[in-house]
């Protein structure tokens, strides 16, 4: 497994024009450091000018941003700047391009991680909460800490960075996700390697899912729980409220040795919820894709087809391995519905994203194209039955991944490239 170099990190690199996903040994690499897919800068390292976000500035920028939409219908964005600092804007019209200046916060001394699987987080509470969460990278190589900024009066000012979680311990914990239930409490749920450790000379397959709950707003936080053993090391872990509230996650998991599916759990039901089986490729590699799922919420009241899910991962179909990036409905409790497995209509699609409002879906992904990073959509008016692709921008340089944010009365595509931020409204 990975954390068996503890100075290397594996890498996924996709040979353009092939159906053939060779694993590479990467070697010093920082912390924050991404696998990415050969041609497809994954923005880390590298930047230009942030457009309209209404910033300029010079090289090594990391792209990776958060967005959400605030209840009055702003539409916020937390990244870094070109000097690595955090800052946050806000816009009423972002498809035109109108934001505010941006406003740096105060992180004190804190590195930030700004990749695409692990970048800054934004979401809004009752009662005029909003957090912000982020992963400080520590001295040692891939170790880190969940923070988080804390407001009361719906972003005009924040607190200073604290770590949520009470377990101090100089290890992975890293590629947090955030969201509020229908009860209004806060859920902070990240891959974390304090059982790894504490497992000394046994054998411990792949890291764990733990959370960490606030029920004011993100002022404080109970003491974590564990949510899961065995996840992999480095993949995004997927959130979404079904239509009662209950937040719902998803994730890479490592069944048995080194199957590498997705699990699914009702993060609701205490630690160490019951685990579904979200996906079924028997994608046996011993290394992280550095590809996290998307997940979504179809809202039509339909137990027997409740989510729509978003994957990357490589089975064998038609006497071959063939990497693609998939898509699935979800039944309530998180297994595939029977003949909703496919693949997206591209052969070089890579972290895709998924949301929907009824009965349309709206799914979002890259590739990489003669040499240029596309950006294009899957969309469907019939809860996912059928879909039609459409190509929606391009770029040449460095991007962050494109996401889906959605208040449930529309969906916004964003995607950060190193000449700004492009903003899509779905029109389904």
């Amino acid at each position: 497994m990975m954390s068996t170099f503890p100075q290397t990190i594996l890498c996924a690199v996709r040979v353009i024009g092939t159906n053939f996903v060779a694993w590479l040994l990467c070697a010093s690499l920082l912390p924050s450091a991404v696998a990415q897919t050969a041609g497809t800068a994954d923005t880390t390292q590298q930047a230009g000018t942030a457009g309209n976000t209404g910033h300029a500035g010079h090289a090594h920028n990391s792209l990776g941003t958060g967005a959400a939409i605030a209840p009055d219908g702003t539409v916020w964005l937390v990244g870094l700047n070109t000097d690595q600092k955090l800052f946050v804007q806000q816009s009423r019209d972002p498809v035109r391009g109108e934001w505010s200046a941006p406003r740096v916060l105060d992180t004190g001394a804190d590195a930030i991680s700004a990749d695409g699987e692990n970048r800054p987080k934004i979401a809004f509470g009752p009662n005029g909460a909003v957090v912000i969460s982020y992963t400080q990278p520590l001295d040692k190589p891939y170790t880190g800490r969940i923070r988080m900024l804390h407001s009361e009066d719906g972003g005009l000012s924040f607190s200073s960075p604290f770590t949520v979680h009470h377990d101090n311990a100089v290890i992975t914990h890293r590629f947090e996700s955030i969201a509020f239930d229908g009860k209004g409490d806060l859920h902070v749920v990240w891959i974390d390697k304090r059982d790894q450790v504490a497992a000394a000379d046994k054998h411990y397959v792949g890291a764990a899912i733990y959370q960490a709950i606030s029920h004011d707003g993100g002022r404080s936080f109970d003491v974590e729980t564990k949510v899961a053993e065995h996840s992999c090391e480095c993949c995004r872990v997927a959130l979404a409220t079904d239509g009662d509230g209950v937040l719902h996650a998803m994730w890479r998991h490592v069944f048995g040795q080194s199957i590498r599916d997705h699990a699914f759990a009702n993060l609701q039901l205490g630690p160490a919820p019951p685990i579904q089986r979200a996906s079924f490729d028997e994608w046996n590699v011993q290394a992280c894709p550095h590809q996290g799922p998307g997940l979504a919420w179809a809202g039509t009241g339909d137990p027997r087809s409740a989510y729509h899910a978003v994957w990357f991962g490589i089975r064998k179909e038609s006497g071959g391995d063939v990497p693609a990036v998939r898509y699935a409905r979800l039944d309530a409790k998180g297994a595939p519905v029977t003949g909703t497995v496919r693949r997206l209509p591209d052969v070089s699609a890579e972290h895709a994203d998924v949301a929907a409002i009824g009965a349309r879906v709206l799914v979002v992904w890259r590739s990489f194209d003669a040499g240029q990073t596309r950006l294009r959509s899957w969309t469907s008016t019939d809860n996912g039955q059928t879909f039609s692709v459409r190509d929606l921008g391009n770029t040449i340089g460095n991007n962050d991944q494109p996401h889906v944010i959605t208040d449930g009365q529309r969906m916004l595509v964003l995607w950060r490239t190193d000449h700004g931020v492009q903003v899509y409204e779905s029109l389904l």
